[in-house]
C-alpha cells in the first residue's frame, strides 16, 4: 500500500521529461484528471498545499454549508493524492481541506508520506484538524471524502473520539470495509515504535475529550471499527469501488450493507461504463468518480455521470 512512494518515485522521472499535466480549460481552478500529478505537486512545493485547499478564511455558502475534508490512503498525503477532487470541489463550490495524518516523520519528504503511523493517533490527528476546521469555518459538521486506508481511520475518531455528531456525508473510495486486520497494522505498530524511540511525540493524549469513549476491549484497530458496525446513524455513506481494485482483494469487500438506521449507498463504477478501469489509485482521478463523489455530496442536485475510459494509476 505504499502508493504515494510509488507514485513519487514515478513522477520524478516524469517531471525530467517535462511530461504535461491535462486540464479542463475554463475553470476556475485547472484539473487533473491524472492520479500521477499529486506526487507533481508535492515535489514543485514540498510540504504544501493544492491551491484552492486549507483557505481556513473560507466560509461555506448556503448550497453548500458543510466544508470537506479530504483523507488519504497509506503512504499518500494532502497532496499527492487529490490531484483530481480537490479542484473539483473547490470549482464546485466547496470549502475544502485536506491533511497529511501519520506521517512517516516531521522533515520533509518523510512527513509528505503519510497514513504509515499509528492508527489511534492518526484518528486523534484527523479529530484534531476537523475541529480546527469546525472552528474556522463556523459549520456545525463537515463531509469527509476518504482513500483506502482514509477511509478507515476517520471511523475511529467517530466511534471513539467525539465525532459521530460532527460529519453529515463520508464518502468512500475503494474502502475495505469486510476485511479482517491488514498487513498495514503490524506495519504502523513497527513505525511507531521506531517513532517512539526517535522521541516523535505521538499526538493522543493522555486524558479524554469530550464525547470521547472506550473502544472495545481486547479488541484491535480494525474490530474497534468494524464492530459492530462502521456505520453510524445520521450520516449519509457512499462506498465507491472498482473490479480492478489491486489492492483490496476482493473489491467488494468494500461493499457492506449498512445495518438497520444506517443510511448506505454502495457503487460499483463499472456498473453502467465497461470502459472504466480504473484501479486502486486512479479510481480517486477520473471523470467519473469525480462526478460520483459530487452526487454523493449533494444527492439533491447530481451533476451527470459521464462514462469515459479510465485507465489503471493514472485516471482519465
Amino acid at each position: 500500500m505504499w502508493i504515494a512512494v510509488r507514485a513519487l518515485a514515478v513522477v520524478a522521472g516524469l517531471m525530467l521529461s517535462g511530461a504535461p499535466a491535462a486540464a479542463t480549460p475554463n475553470a476556475a481552478l485547472p484539473v487533473s484528471y491524472n492520479f500521477l500529478d499529486g506526487a507533481r505537486s508535492e515535489l514543485a512545493n514540498p510540504g504544501g498545499s493544492l491551491p484552492g485547499t486549507n483557505d481556513f478564511s473560507c466560509r461555506p455558502g448556503r448550497e453548500h454549508p458543510q466544508p470537506v475534508i479530504l483523507v488519504h490512503g497509506a503512504g499518500g498525503g494532502r497532496q499527492t493524492n487529490w490531484a483530481t477532487l480537490a479542484p473539483v470541489l473547490v470549482n464546485a463550490g466547496y470549502c475544502v481541506y485536506a491533511l497529511t495524518y501519520g506521517a512517516l516523520g516531521p522533515v520533509w519528504p518523510a512527513s509528505a508520506l503519510g497514513g504509515l503511523g499509528d492508527k489511534r493517533s492518526s484518528a486523534w490527528e484527523i479529530k484534531r484538524f476537523a475541529d480546527k476546521v469546525l472552528a474556522a469555518t463556523g459549520a456545525r459538521r463537515v463531509d469527509l471524502v476518504g482513500h483506502s486506508l482514509g477511509t478507515e481511520i476517520p471511523t475511529y475518531w467517530l466511534k471513539y473520539f467525539g465525532g459521530r455528531d460532527k460529519v453529515a456525508a463520508y464518502v468512500s473510495l475503494a474502502p475495505f470495509w469486510d476485511q479482517g486486520p491488514d498487513s498495514g497494522d503490524a506495519r504502523n505498530a513497527t513505525i511507531a515504535r521506531f517513532q517512539k524511540l526517535l522521541g516523535i511525540p505521538g499526538p493522543v493524549p493522555d486524558a479524554g475529550c469530550d464525547g470521547c469513549v472506550n473502544p472495545p476491549r481486547g479488541g484491535d484497530f480494525n474490530r474497534a471499527v468494524r464492530t459492530p458496525s462502521p456505520y453510524l446513524p445520521g450520516i449519509g455513506y457512499t462506498n465507491i469501488v472498482t473490479r480492478f481494485d489491486e489492492i483490496v482483494v476482493p473489491y467488494t469487500a468494500g461493499l457492506l450493507a449498512g445495518p438497520p438506521g444506517t443510511d448506505v449507498r454502495n457503487i460499483v463504477v463499472q456498473n453502467g461504463c465497461a470502459a472504466d478501469h480504473s484501479d486502486h489509485m486512479s479510481i480517486t482521478s477520473n471523470r467519473r468518480s469525480a462526478a460520483l463523489v459530487l452526487a454523493a455530496l449533494d444527492p439533491a442536485h447530481p451533476p451527470k455521470v459521464p462514462c469515459v475510459p479510465v485507465a489503471p494509476v493514472t485516471g482519465g
